[in-house]
């Protein structure tokens, strides 16, 4: 159903008077929309070129997916080769080494099925304007960003790093192929949702990144054609990256 508000058109009016004035009454006319509303000729001319475009670009193919990929906790196919994306392109990106990235678990919107890759299937998978970012962490501020994603269930993280989850806690964990030290610095690839404090990662609030502009939709496309200039397919496998203890 669709509604038009009188009040809304008011609303028009008295943004051009300097005069404040407040509605004294409220009302509205339903419009159903079904099968009886006869097509807009004029309109679907209008915007047929358009959608003919958006389609052509949605449904180009970049690579192919030996299997279906979807996101799971503590660790998924999907999240490692995002996770992987975002530390392999923030490295290229940035031009500098990245230590670790992570992918928050929230932020994966859709799967990839077994199949053509098609640009459209990234946008689904990342409905939203994120960017990758690059930020130094002193080893115990990364460690209690780790202990946030452990109490969650576990979050994407990229190849190298591991941590097992033993009572919603994190322990043994691997940074870059190493135990993390406490004191040690770390460069690390997030998106600016999260270092900016999103998904209750408060303690990365406030450190300073580097941002470029580079969105993790692109990179997503930049990595899968990456990939296939290689010759090779998009796949991956559990590495037991993030883990529960069986304790």
């Amino acid at each position: 159903m669709f509604r038009i508000s009188s009040c809304s058109i008011l609303f028009v009016f008295l943004l051009a008077c300097s005069t404040p004035n407040l509605p004294l009454s409220l009302s509205y006319k339903e419009y159903p929309i079904n099968s009886t509303i006869k097509p807009d000729t004029s309109l679907i001319n209008l915007i047929q070129p358009y959608g003919v475009e958006l389609n052509k670009t949605m449904g180009k193919v970049i690579g192919f997916a030996n299997t279906s990929m979807y996101k799971k906790q503590p660790e998924s196919i999907l999240g490692n080769f995002m996770a992987d994306c975002i530390q392999k392109m923030g490295a290229q990106k940035f031009n500098q080494p990245v230590d670790i990235g992570f992918m928050n678990q929230g932020g994966i919107r859709a799967g990839l099925n077994k199949g053509n890759i098609t640009v459209g299937n990234v946008y689904e998978l990342m409905p939203f304007d994120n960017l990758i970012v690059i930020q130094e962490l002193s080893g115990a501020v990364l460690e209690k960003f780790i202990q946030l994603i452990a109490a969650d269930g576990g979050w994407p993280i990229s190849a190298g790093s591991s941590f097992t989850i033993k009572d919603k806690k994190a322990v043994d964990i691997i940074i870059n192929g190493k135990p993390i030290d406490l004191k040690t610095k770390y460069i690390t690839s997030n998106t600016d949702y999260i270092t900016n404090g999103g998904s209750n990662s408060a303690m990365l609030k406030g450190i300073p990144y580097t941002n470029k502009g580079y969105l993790l939709r692109d990179a997503l496309i930049d990595y899968i054609n990456d990939i296939t200039k290689a010759g090779k397919p998009v796949d991956g496998k559990l590495e037991k990256r993030v883990s529960l203890s069986n304790e």
